[in-house]
């Protein structure tokens, strides 16, 4: 499976943050020419030390997506573009919006007009987000639900899915949209707080220190392992009939945040507690969220397959075995 990605051409944006280095590390093991382009940026979670098993059988450009003057290079002869170079962190959009809006956005359009300009037959997929979803008017979430962000996040990336959809249909470029959920796994950025909060609670489980769950904890998520995700952006690259659209992922399965951490419990030391909101997350907070994947899987028969219990499990040991490059010191 996946053979459609040996020997060609391919760019990961953001390619050594979370998803970004999981996704290289996958293709180059499928034989793919990858290009890797990450600004490196502090607190944006790129980290050389995630491609470090096949470091030297790739290529790193330190670069920034904000910079169009390079983009046209860094596109030329590309038979596929992965856009995951981003920034994902909801209460700094709103603390800096202008930047939020430059990298998620600008930058987007950018890269289709690079692409639309010099290589307009390059397959392009976009990791969007469900916080464009807002917060959720029934459940579960599917394509067909209104989209009402709750913040610049989520307008943003908004914008950009709607910009790489209506290149398909101008241009006919081979655009596709998945709207990731809650993702997590080996290689996550643990370093602050910025990130969701599956990454803060696996740092801090790590540690030995208290995690706070705010509110009640009995906020309802849907999880995807890092894996899935994986596959699910190689699966809507080489599957030319998405072209044009977009499609949630998400879980059958979901969880409260007291079962997350429970959960995680059973392969490390902590206790947690519940308290109040502070005001600028509970702002923002959605309240349950979880999706429908079944428009996808319809298309594609992509479904995850791993469990929460294996996954943190997996977690839990990637992180011990490499705990200087990702858990530092309390």
């Amino acid at each position: 499976m996946h053979d459609a990605y040996r020997g060609l051409n391919i760019l990961v944006t953001g390619g050594l943050g979370f998803i970004g280095s999981n996704l290289a590390i996958r293709l180059v093991e499928l034989g793919a020419q990858v290009l890797i382009v990450d600004s490196l940026i502090p607190d944006y979670g790129g980290n050389v030390f995630n491609v470090s098993d096949v470091q030297d059988r790739l290529v790193i450009n330190v670069s920034d997506i904000r910079d169009q003057e390079s983009l046209p290079s860094l596109i030329a002869d590309q038979d596929f573009v992965f856009s995951l170079a981003g920034q994902v962190s909801h209460l700094d959009s709103m603390t800096q919006p202008m930047v939020d809006l430059e990298i998620n956005c600008q930058s987007q359009l950018a890269l289709l007009e690079a692409c639309r300009h010099h290589n307009p037959t390059a397959k392009i997929v976009f990791a969007s987000t469900r916080q464009l979803y807002g917060r959720p008017q029934y459940l579960p979430v599917d394509e067909k639900h209104p989209l009402v962000p709750v913040d610049v996040n989520g307008i943003n990336k908004l914008a950009s899915e709607m910009y790489y959809s209506l290149y398909h249909q101008v241009y006919g470029m081979k655009t596709v949209s998945l709207r990731l959920t809650n993702t997590y796994g080996p290689r996550m950025d643990l370093r602050n707080d910025r990130k969701g909060f599956a990454g803060v609670f696996l740092r801090q489980a790590l540690r030995g220190e208290t995690i706070r769950l705010f509110g009640t904890g009995q906020q309802r998520r849907d999880f995807n392992y890092v894996d899935d995700v994986v596959e699910a952006l190689l699966i809507a690259g080489q599957t030319t009939e998405l072209a044009g659209d977009v499609f949630n992922l998400g879980n059958e399965t979901h969880h409260s945040l007291t079962e997350f951490v429970t959960t995680l419990q059973q392969f490390t030391e902590f206790q947690y507690e519940c308290v109040p909101f502070p005001p600028d997350r509970e702002r923002i907070d959605i309240g349950d969220y979880y999706g429908s994947y079944q428009k996808f899987h319809a298309a594609t028969g992509w479904r995850p397959q791993v469990s929460l219990t294996d996954g943190l499990e997996q977690s839990v040991a990637f992180f011990n075995e490499h705990r200087e490059h990702y858990v530092a010191s309390p």
